[in-house]
């Protein structure tokens, strides 16, 4: 089964010394009480439940899977007792509205709070994770009534949530979703049509589920245009907070899957399901891409947390299995084979984990705190800033860190070898739970897309320079200092074929749009790793001025210059592809495949 201990050390590292976080938050009236200490507190605690309570059911639940049996889905033995144990120790409430019962804690305690849960167990994680996003929406853009009516049972964790996007004709292309919302003469709807890959859809461990579905109202128009979102319950709730009568909404079956098996992703059909509409009739997107941004982001936290688990896991192994010896020489001579650490290939396998792992805390938490900044800096332009930049950056995070994590979860059944292969070792769950990631919530590619064609060359890469503005600035901050130029000139060079390569791309585009979908997907990797030197930079930084107190910090230092050194690198190789451009897509005629 292996083991998980929280990172607690690099996640403090990343909050205080690296994002300042105590500062930064004090800068903004809803958390200006918040200090080093709670949040040390408070994460400390989050490891505990994460280590000790789910990461034990994380093998187990996998084996057991969930269970269907005439619309009613059963989860794994224990899922249901430790979800009472989260509710009850107030974890779902961590950053939700006081208003609604929560404890309005930022949200970059949260993020941290998610990063150990998916390290110990992501399948159970999604249950909780996918009630917050519906939270978030009806938050967002529910009327008052709706509000009062879930929201304080949604952050108390009493009910959970989902999100009702595809069906079976449509996955991405939401325009064509055809489930219908009738209006009644009370203000309700009757929805009917079926949703499919509902994770969470159906469960055991809460007394009611709120789905937010995608629905279209009579006459709508065609396409994204037209479409409407509706809070649909499972029972229908009383005037007093208690379940009432079922409303026509079951689970007609659930997958079988190559990973998550202990996260019910169900068949949910929708009967004249009485429902209730969030935000203004054919603008349903944009209330639901509040839900939606926040599962992209929460699906790159799911790659950090299984790059973290399946690296501790394979460091581990690395130091106790022997076998061979050292190309230079017997290492342990006392032994009979030397620990596979020493050999070169398994090192590197192990600091891409590593590597990988740190970068991606130190990006998604500076993501969560420009979060914070967006919904509590009382300086306008400081929020306007904040959201510009969380807009862009999210499909880096959904998409460069989940692509990574099933790179990294690879390695780490490589480093055990054929014990990897064996489903005891656990190893091999970790890929086939990582593998999803890279789909759900938009694939990769569409990320991609999303990435080069809508956040930056449709406003001539404004947000783009925002955060080019910030490596700029650090680059020429300390490109004096000598001790920084092996990381401060590898930044500044990306940072310079970004720009040139996104000028290339975009002068293409203007001839032919499919420049742009030939371009975006190496184009993600190349600016993913530009994201990743800026905060390896910083965090090399930070270590340079702290080297000599502690190991931490040479380690720190050690990883940063694998980095630079092995995996930077590979953007030459994407920055050709991107360059590339369509003919050799094109070519290929439609009858030759």
């Amino acid at each position: 089964m292996g083991s998980y201990i929280p990172p607690l050390r690099d996640m403090q590292f990343v909050m205080h010394e690296l994002l300042n976080v105590e500062a930064e938050l004090q800068a903004m009236p809803a958390h200006a009480e918040i200090d080093a200490d709670t949040i040390n507190a408070v994460i400390e605690e989050a490891g505990k439940f994460a280590s000790e309570v789910i990461f034990p059911l994380n093998q187990s639940g996998d084996q057991e899977g969930c269970h269907w049996n005439d619309t009613v889905v059963t989860t794994p033995k224990g899922y249901k007792e430790a979800y009472q144990q989260y509710v009850e120790a107030g974890w779902p409430s961590l950053s939700c509205d006081p208003a609604y019962g929560g404890q309005g804690l930022p949200i970059s305690l949260n993020n941290a709070l998610y990063e150990m849960l998916n390290s110990a167990n992501i399948a159970w994680t999604m249950y909780p994770g996918l009630s917050h996003g519906a939270y978030e929406a009806l938050h967002a853009h529910g009327t008052d009534e709706l509000k009062n009516t879930y929201l304080a049972k949604l952050a108390s964790g009493e009910w959970t949530g989902t999100m009702c996007l595809t069906e079976p004709h449509c996955g991405t292309d939401l325009g064509i979703l055809r489930t219908k919302a009738d209006p009644q003469d009370d203000g309700s709807y009757k929805i009917t049509g079926t949703k499919i890959f509902i994770s969470s859809g159906e469960h055991d461990m809460a007394e009611n589920i709120i789905h937010l579905v995608l629905a279209r109202l009579p006459g709508a128009p065609t396409g994204t245009k037209g479409i409407s979102l509706f809070v649909v319950p499972k029972f229908l709730p009383n005037a007093d907070g208690s379940v009432g009568a079922r409303n026509p909404v079951s689970c007609g079956s659930i997958e079988h899957k190559m990973g998550i098996h202990s996260n019910s992703t169900c068949v949910i059909n929708l009967d004249g399901a009485l429902g209730w509409m969030v935000g203004e009739p054919n603008k349903g997107l944009q209330a639901m891409f509040v839900m939606m941004n926040a599962a992209r982001l929460g699906v790159g936290m799911q790659g950090l947390g299984l790059t973290e688990i399946s690296y501790q896991n394979a460091r581990n192994y690395a130091k106790e299995r022997i076998q061979m010896r050292a190309l230079s020489g017997a290492k342990h001579p006392e032994k009979e084979a030397d620990p596979i650490l020493v050999h070169p290939d398994v090192r590197r396998m192990l600091l891409t984990q590593r590597a990988y792992a740190e970068g991606a805390r130190a990006f998604t938490y500076w993501i969560a705190l420009q979060i914070d900044r967006e919904l509590s800096h009382p300086d306008e332009s400081v929020r306007k800033e904040a959201a510009d930049l969380v807009a862009l950056l999210t499909p880096i995070v959904k998409a460069f860190i989940t692509d990574n994590a099933f790179e990294c979860t690879n390695h780490g059944v490589q480093v055990y070898g054929g014990h990897g292969f064996i489903a005891e070792w656990g190893m091999e769950q970790y890929v086939r739970d990582a593998r999803i990631t890279q789909i759900y919530e938009g694939t990769n590619g569409v990320q991609a897309l999303d990435l080069l064609g809508r956040k930056i060359l449709s406003d001539m890469g404004a947000k783009m320079k925002k955060f080019g503005e910030q490596v700029r600035s650090f680059v020429e901050e300390h490109g004096v200092d000598a001790k920084m130029q092996e990381f401060i000139n590898p930044l500044g060079d990306i940072a310079v074929k970004v720009e040139k390569l996104t000028m290339e791309i975009g002068m293409k585009a203007m001839t032919n749009q499919d420049e742009v979908g030939a371009a975006s997907v190496p184009y993600q990797r190349v600016v993913g790793h530009m994201v990743f030197a800026y905060f390896w930079a910083r965090m090399a930084k930070v270590a340079l001025e702290k080297e000599s107190t502690d190991d931490f910090y040479k380690a720190k230092l050690a990883t940063a210059r694998f980095y630079f050194a092995k995996l930077l690198p590979e953007t030459a190789g994407y920055i050709r592809q991107a360059r590339a451009g369509n003919a050799t897509l094109a070519d290929m005629k439609d009858e030759w495949f």
